[in-house]
């Protein structure tokens, strides 16, 4: 059987890191992936657990909006609560790929540092300064 999860979507949540009683890292956040049906459009939000290095390396490179794809697998869980029994469906995470790094949303916010930005502009140089 498989049961195989691979999704890319951004960060809905900020990414909680705690450790168990033994030490072991443990992260939690929610995933949101768009749909797309034709001209419809919706949103799946996912929670989303990762375990050891994987969620201590999640916390500490990637923040609520940072575009990431999350490969692992699909887990329900149950438990009692005073309203009767619960469940909830949520990912467990094996790997997680940032697909935007900081540096490219600082950037953005401070301007292009791109050399090639205006490259459909003439350059204004003269043929004694070409090195060919």
């Amino acid at each position: 059987m498989l049961n195989k999860f691979i999704g890319i979507g951004r960060w809905s949540s900020e990414i909680k890191l705690n450790y168990t009683p033994n030490g072991k890292a443990v992260a939690n956040a929610n995933i949101a992936i768009n749909d797309r049906y034709g001209d419809d459009e919706s949103t799946t939000f996912l929670p989303v657990v990762m375990w050891g290095k994987t969620a201590e390396n999640t916390a500490q490179y990637s923040n609520k909006g940072k575009l990431v794809a999350v490969v692992g697998r699909i887990q329900v869980r149950s438990w009692e609560s005073d309203n009767g029994k619960r469940y909830v469906t949520e990912v467990v995470a094996d790997n997680v790929q940032f697909l935007e790094s900081n540096r490219s949303q600082q950037q953005d916010n401070s301007g292009s540092t791109d050399p090639f930005t205006d490259c459909s502009k003439p350059i204004d140089i003269s043929d004694g300064d070409l090195p060919f």
